[in-house]
């Protein structure tokens, strides 16, 4: 009987086996791209785990294919809707191809082919494509409020050098956010964070609310700067300590209200956010000062993007790594003032003393000294081969200024600012103390301006007034109310005119008039003969008080000139302009003698050194410059502005420099070493001015917040005590809660107008204190 055949055994499938034979190098390859994407970012620890945990394996796992976490897929759809963000249209590259992410699929799809979808793949960026693989809005929202809530929880001796890591990183989160097409998480995330760094970084903030779109991020020169360059973040060793802690472990803060710290894995995520940040766009210049030995306001000074603010050593030089090193490697500069020919002294101390008789007071001290005292120990004055090319010999005009300048020495107020210290404001002797500590003001209001006033200056001999305005013209008044005649030729004769008002119009430019200068070289001896002035139409104009006509038009700028300064000697003029150059112009020639190149934007204000050696810029790039007038090369880098740096001011001394600009804050500089002296902080809105007395012992601003403030120079500075019963250090001040945190202690005094914003600020020989602005109407609305 034959044996019915049992059931075969099942054969094994060879599918498995197959796919088991090509999952394995697929995993391998994948691991490799993992670890050389780790690699180029600079991680080597999950490298070295992987073959440790390999190693660690059993051996009766080993030869197995790893057991992998089940995949995070995502649909095709999906997918394609991340990517689409990416897209640009070739025939505008600025605007996204897919606006509206519902139609996103149909518009791929009649797009045509594989093609395109390859080319929009190809189009992604190293960063779109880190975002895609570990993107989640929320994590930056979270570690953003956590970051902040540790560094306002931190000691009060650490938190003002925390502060300014948190502005980096919320620019990358928000451009991060953008990039990844989350535009709604980034415009909430916007609108919950800015506020708190609004007070230092309001006008970048503004620029970073119009990037909307991907291609606006890839197309902004800003956002690329901070994607391209490390931003410097100063901080002790201690402190960089505590950051590495909570960076890595969320080790030393309290997240206020929370009651978990931040612990939890939405905290481990966040500071992952956080480190992803300071790995790829922070660097930390770790100083070994204590903590307690840095000025509060310290910290932020060299803080920034700086490996394109200092400037490039020519030749083989070192390439400076901060703002201090470039500085004193540029050696010692010649701040004294500027020496005065034997002629020209001998013949003005003539002119003095027989003034002393005429006036039959033969024992007036009518000392030259007066008005050039010797420079202060370690300050080295120039000689007169120093000095930029001048006429050899001296004119009548010259003695006449230097007579009145000893004139006004021995008539001029004297102020003295640190007078008010200790002084209660409320006792009997505190009006006697503030007549010697603060000036006279005497402030002029341009009404009936509806189309804007962007420039305004007086005359050195306080008898002219003039004011750009934005329709093209330049407007001159006489402020002893005198009749302005200009001189007529008659028959090979000048005449004057027989008519003529207070005020008188000049018409030339084509374009808004943003900045004005007298000629200095008759001082306040008597009235100046021309006028200098910049406009949106590239060019500079000169005009002839005497004729009150137009004379020279300098072309050379490409873009318009925002500022146009004359140097003390009066045959020089400086520019600045959009090109990102100043330039320095003779009156006799109508090209420029030199360019100065170097600023990363917008050149804003040009000053002269008092001795005419040192032209000082300031720019939107956030920085100041000093520059070496004749060779042309940069001496001196300020860096410590948190915003477009407007304005600028010499010392009448020749030791320090005052900037300001749309941070709010003055920066107070020692030329010498490059140092910041002080900042100082009392303004809520842009400073358009500053001024020095004559002793350099006041500075005065004015600004967009309709004030005029005065700043004690030598005064220490810094913020006051906290309040106590509504009390500083024992003095009631009633402010308001906004004033209360910013005002530093050096602030004199605050002169408010009714709705005056203070374009300029300057002080007369004899320390009057004239200011102009136009006033702004109330919105009828």
């Amino acid at each position: 009987m034959s044996a019915t055949p049992g059931p075969a055994p099942p054969s094994p499938d060879p599918t498995p086996s197959t796919s088991q034979e090509s999952v394995q190098p697929t995993i391998e390859a994948v691991d490799r791209l993992v670890f050389d994407y780790l690699r180029n970012r600079g991680f080597r620890v999950p490298e070295q785990a992987v073959p440790d945990g390999v190693e660690g394996a059993s051996p009766d796992d080993k030869g197995k294919a790893p057991e992998l976490p089940p995949p995070q897929t995502i649909s095709s759809e999906e997918l394609i809707r991340r990517l689409a963000v990416f897209s640009q249209k070739p025939t505008q590259p600025g605007e996204n191809a897919l606006k509206d992410s519902a139609n996103v699929l149909q518009e791929l799809s009649s797009a045509g082919g594989s093609i395109n979808i390859q080319n929009l793949i190809a189009s992604i960026g190293s960063i779109g494509a880190e975002e895609i693989l570990s993107s989640d809005p929320t994590d930056k929202t979270e570690g953003f409020r956590d970051l902040e809530a540790w560094v306002d929880g931190s000691l009060d001796m650490y938190r003002p050098e925390f502060r300014p890591i948190l502005f980096p990183v919320f620019v990358h989160f928000y451009l991060d956010l953008i990039q990844s097409g989350f535009k709604e998480a980034a415009v909430r995330f916007f609108s919950e964070f800015s506020p708190s760094l609004a007070a230092a970084h309001n006008s970048t903030l503004h620029h970073l609310s119009t990037l909307l779109l991907p291609a606006h991020v890839q197309n902004d020169e800003l956002a690329q700067r901070f994607r391209n360059e490390k931003y410097v973040i100063r901080m002790s060793r201690s402190g960089f300590s505590l950051l590495i802690g909570w960076l890595t472990e969320g080790i030393g803060g309290e997240d206020m209200g929370s009651g978990e710290g931040f612990s939890g894995e939405k905290g481990k995520r966040g500071r992952s956010a956080v480190m992803r940040v300071v790995n790829n766009h922070l660097k930390f210049d770790v100083t070994t000062s204590s903590t307690t030995t840095v000025s509060p306001t310290a910290w932020e000074e060299n803080t920034g993007l700086l490996s394109s603010l200092i400037p490039r050593t020519n030749g083989t030089g070192p390439t400076h790594t901060n703002a201090q090193a470039f500085n004193s490697a540029q050696g010692q500069l010649k701040l004294g003032p500027a020496p005065m020919s034997e002629e020209l002294r001998n013949e003005t101390e003539r002119v003095l003393q027989e003034k002393a008789l005429v006036e039959h007071d033969p024992s007036a001290q009518y000392d030259i000294h007066y008005t050039r005292p010797q420079p202060p120990p370690g300050v080295v004055a120039p000689s007169l081969s120093d000095l930029p090319p001048h006429p050899p010999t001296f004119k009548s005009i010259d003695v006449q200024r230097e007579v009145e300048r000893v004139r006004d020495a021995k008539k001029r107020i004297r102020l003295e600012p640190s007078a008010l210290n200790n002084i209660d404001p409320n006792s009997p002797q505190a009006a006697n103390v503030m007549a010697r500590a603060l000036p006279s003001i005497c402030c002029y209001t341009i009404h009936d301006a509806p189309e804007g006033v962007p420039s305004c200056t007086f005359s050195p001999d306080s008898t002219l007034m003039a004011a750009g305005f934005a329709e093209s013209y330049i407007r001159l008044w006489n402020l002893r109310g005198e009749k302005l005649k200009g001189m007529r030729t008659n028959n090979l004769r000048k005449l004057k005119e027989r008519g003529g008002s207070a005020t008188r119009k000049l018409i030339g430019h084509s374009g808004p008039v943003y900045s004005l200068s007298f000629d200095p070289l008759s001082g306040s001896a008597a009235p100046p003969k021309y006028l200098l002035s910049s406009s949106a139409d590239a060019t500079v104009r000169l005009w002839s008080m005497d004729t009150l006509t137009n004379v020279v038009a300098y072309r050379g700028h490409q873009n318009p000139v925002w500022d146009v300064q004359w140097s003390p000697m009066g045959i020089y003029f400086a520019t600045a302009s959009r090109d990102r150059t100043a330039r320095l112009w003779s009156t006799d020639r109508a090209s420029a003698l030199r360019i100065y190149a170097g600023h990363l934007s917008d050149v804003d204000a040009v000053r002269f050194h008092p001795n005419s050696l040192y032209l000082a810029t300031a720019s939107s790039d956030w920085t100041a410059r000093l520059w070496d007038v004749q060779r042309g090369n940069c001496v001196r880098v300020f860096i410590g502005h948190q915003g477009i740096v407007s304005t600028l001011a010499f010392s009448p001394d020749g030791r320090y420099l005052a900037s300001a600009g749309e941070d709010n804050a003055i920066n107070l500089w020692d030329l010498g070493s490059g140092r910041r002296v002080k900042k100082m902080t009392g303004h809520t809105a842009s400073i358009y001015s500053l001024a020095f007395s004559t002793e350099s012992s006041l500075l005065v601003s004015g600004g967009a917040d309709w004030t005029v403030r005065c700043w004690d120079v030598k005064g220490a500075g810094g913020l006051p005590g906290k309040r106590e019963n509504g009390m500083v250090n024992g003095t009631a001040t009633p402010k308001s809660r906004e004033e209360e945190g910013i005002e530093t202690t050096d602030l004199v005094s605050t002169f408010p107008t009714k709705r005056t914003p203070i374009i300029n600020v300057q002080f007369t020989p004899r320390n009057l204190c004239l200011a102009a602005g136009p006033y702004l109407p109330p919105d009828p609305r």
